[in-house]
């Protein structure tokens, strides 16, 4: 439990601010049998009312409000598109431009719950990227989402053919190890078989930005969570 303990970013009187760790539910699903964000901000507070959500494996910035009218202003500011949402991915391969915009409608599979594709007659759905590194294999790039459908970044990465590392859904489960991003590398003779270096989905939100009811300008920012920082520092040392 303690690995998931989530860390506040910012409170008030009116919201909170949480940086969710991978692995931990948003709001509880309809079994009710894992713990989640939601479960455990109203342990600490009391009402708490969900404004948007993150996929469970999607760490980084979350907000919930306090009471009811913030509730619905906040909830109106997703639906309006009046927020700014900024992700940190690291993909596969690299696009062949440094930066570029996604328009695919989405919507769900017809014949597989909770999987969804890119289709005409989907929801419209617009993400931004831009390429800030690459490392021969991998790429890391900076979303920003105009749109909030579900998986939205996974699947238009999948559209794109730059799936998010580890998207078991979208892409491939296949872990980040060292001996595919290091040339010369023996497996130590105390270990029967590699470590991963990296085994879980490989998105963050990172930045919020929005403006309050009483017009004051926020802008909210989640430090990337240890596991991405190591990864990317061995990407770095060992980038081809």
């Amino acid at each position: 439990m303690n690995k998931l303990k989530p860390e506040v970013i910012f409170d008030n009187d009116h919201f909170v601010a949480v940086n969710k760790p991978s692995g931990l539910l948003s709001i509880p699903d309809r079994e009710g049998k894992e713990i989640s964000l939601k479960t455990i901000l109203k342990e600490k507070y009391g009402d708490i009312f969900t404004v948007h959500r993150l996929d469970k494996d999607t760490s980084g910035i979350i907000v919930f409000a306090k009471d009811e009218q913030t509730h619905k202003y906040l909830s109106g500011l997703f639906e309006n598109r009046e927020t700014k949402k900024y992700y940190t991915g690291l993909v596969h391969g690299i696009p062949s431009h440094t930066s570029g915009s996604i328009d695919a409608g989405i919507m769900e599979h017809p014949g597989k719950k909770g999987v969804m594709v890119t289709n005409k007659k989907g929801k419209p759905a617009f993400t931004d990227y831009k390429v800030l590194e690459t490392f021969g294999n991998y790429s890391l790039l900076q979303f920003r989402i105009h749109t909030g459908r579900t998986h939205q970044i996974r699947v238009h990465m999948k559209h794109i053919g730059h799936p998010i590392v580890c998207d078991v859904i979208y892409g491939t489960a296949d872990p980040v190890l060292l001996s595919s991003i290091k040339k010369k590398f023996n497996l130590s003779k105390y270990e029967e078989e590699e470590r991963p270096l990296f085994n879980r989905l490989a998105l963050h939100a990172e930045k919020l930005e929005f403006t309050d009811e009483q017009k004051k300008e926020y802008i909210l920012e989640a430090p990337q969570p240890k596991d991405m920082r190591a990864l990317l520092q061995q990407l770095r040392k060992w980038k081809k």
